[in-house]
């Protein structure tokens, strides 16, 4: 650690309390930063972390307890004070707007100015370029937000929080959208901060990721601190068991015999984004796409799927040639697509389970065109017995749910309709240990029962544990294959960089 331990501490949390309408997110939390510590949060989706750091970076105010900061109180401080402070959070959700450029978010309220006034946007696009160069991804600071994917709004989130002076830093599930190489560039700049004394607070549920990077480890479970401990000093069993209360195991599944080819995909072209994409996916088969941020994984799907224009190529399913008009002829035809955001582009979070899952059969559960309430709710209880939903009722607001059981219901929606082939983009994303077990456990399940699979998935050890094959994209191009049960983490970067012309350096890898 950075500091030592008769450093006075950087930031003292001392026994917070915080409830909202019907539930208590806090109860009696105390724990402290160091100077130049790097200190991870850990717990279930619902344990409260969100909240903690949120509380620390004055979104919230505790209902009891107190939150210095270099020995001063933060009190009664909104964000605005907190960031004028030091203390900068980047948020899970993300707070970009989306009508602005890149560089006009990271420097929002302090546009720097020439000398009559005017907003010097020539110096704002170069300290953008600047900060987007660290993290190692090629945008555009003059880009919109709106056209930016999950994962480059989430660098551009770092790149924001990174343009401030700062004391403080809340990353929270900074990685959910990255792949290895992104990440692996965020670590480095992250250990600089670390060097130059600003203190980070890590929120993750990746442990390998906490083991990394981190000093020491803070666990919650149910609102409660269940221990500190110093990652040297600790394991992974342990930390899972502080957190869940179980032992959780990850482990491949010895490959079955495929069926029949159910997808079959050759030199498609979608402008920009897939230049030359070529797979096959077959029943009871999991193929997943693996490749840097921009590697066009996602829309390679989006255009199997009928949400991007087809340029150029062929795709051929069950057999047949196909030339889908939209989402809904690939529907018609057996095939979901799960997306990457559940929030924004996959749940209506202001509704109940029961609606969320019918949404995709409407018409199987409609008589004379008025949808049918038990027939909406049969449905919906029988997938929450089957991906084991955790919630009190199949009526419960979904904006309501932990994230993994978020997650399940997105995947009951795609499940509804009994496709042939399921997509499934980034399928554990911002969940748990204890919920990404579950949602392996379910599409090993689907597997089994002969669906063919195709999953975008930016978590390496994920692609090594799910895949039979694993496919790697660069460059908008499939660039090779790899069988999953010989495969490693050194190959598939070796295809995912080797062919890519954004180049990470300073990499282990390298």
């Amino acid at each position: 650690m950075a500091a030592s331990n008769a450093s006075p501490p950087r930031l003292v949390v001392r026994d917070i309390e915080k409830a909202f309408p019907g539930v208590v997110a806090l109860r009696g939390v105390s724990f402290a930063v160091a100077p130049g510590e790097i200190h991870a949060l850990l717990g279930e989706n619902g344990a409260g972390k969100s909240t903690l750091g949120k509380l620390i970076g004055g979104v919230h105010q505790p209902n009891a307890g107190c939150i210095e900061l270099d020995g001063m109180s933060l009190e009664g401080i909104d964000e605005a004070r907190a960031g004028a402070l030091g203390i900068t959070i980047v948020h899970q959700e993300g707070s970009l707007v989306p009508q602005l450029s890149i560089a006009e978010n990271i420097f929002a309220g302090r546009q720097p100015v020439g000398r009559f006034g005017n907003i010097d946007r020539a110096g704002m696009h170069r300290s953008a370029s600047q900060l987007l160069a660290e993290l190692g991804v090629a945008l555009e600071p003059g880009m919109l937000v709106r056209h930016l994917s999950t994962a480059q709004a989430q660098v551009a989130e770092i790149a924001k929080a990174l343009s401030r002076d700062l004391k403080l830093l809340i990353l929270d599930e900074p990685t959910s959208a990255l792949t290895t190489s992104e990440t692996n560039r965020l670590f480095l700049l992250v250990r600089r901060l670390k060097a130059n004394g600003v203190s980070i607070i890590y929120i993750s549920h990746r442990l390998a990721e906490l083991f990394e990077l981190c000093d020491r480890v803070t666990v919650l479970k149910d609102g409660q601190v269940t221990g500190t401990r110093r990652l040297a000093d600790t394991s992974e069993d342990e930390l899972i068991r502080l957190m869940v209360g179980r032992d959780v195991v990850f482990s491949r599944e010895a490959a079955a015999r495929p069926g029949a080819v159910v997808l079959e995909v050759a030199d498609l072209a979608a402008a920009p984004f897939v230049r030359s994409a070529s797979l096959s996916v077959r029943a009871g088969e999991i193929v997943c796409l693996a490749g840097l941020v921009g590697s066009g994984r996602s829309e390679l799907c989006e255009t199997v799927f009928g949400v991007r224009t087809r340029d150029r190529g062929a795709v051929a399913f069950k057999g047949q040639p196909v030339v889908w008009r939209g989402p809904w002829d690939a529907m018609a035809a057996g095939v979901g697509m799960v997306p990457e955001d559940r929030k924004d582009a996959g749940l209506f979070l202001d509704r109940s389970i029961s609606a969320n899952i019918s949404a995709t059969v409407l018409d199987k559960v409609s008589r004379s065109g008025l949808i049918s309430e038990g027939a909406t709710t049969w449905l919906a209880e029988r997938f929450i017995r089957e991906l084991r939903i955790v919630t009190p009722s199949c009526r419960q607001t979904v904006g309501n749910l932990s994230g993994g059981n978020q997650q399940k219901v997105l995947l009951a929606k795609w499940l509804a309709p009994e496709p042939d082939l399921l997509i499934v983009d980034e399928p554990t994303r911002g969940v748990d240990v204890g919920a990404r077990a579950e949602i392996y456990r379910i599409l090993r399940e689907l597997k089994a029962k002969g669906l063919a699979l195709l999953v975008v998935s930016s978590d390496l050890p994920e692609v090594l544990t799910l895949a039979d094959r694993i496919v790697v994209m660069a460059d908008g191009r499939t660039v090779g294959e790899l069988d999953g049960a010989g495969a490693s983490e050194e190959a598939v970067l070796r295809l995912a960089t080797r062919y890519s012309s954004i180049q990470p350096k300073a990499m282990a890898y390298d």
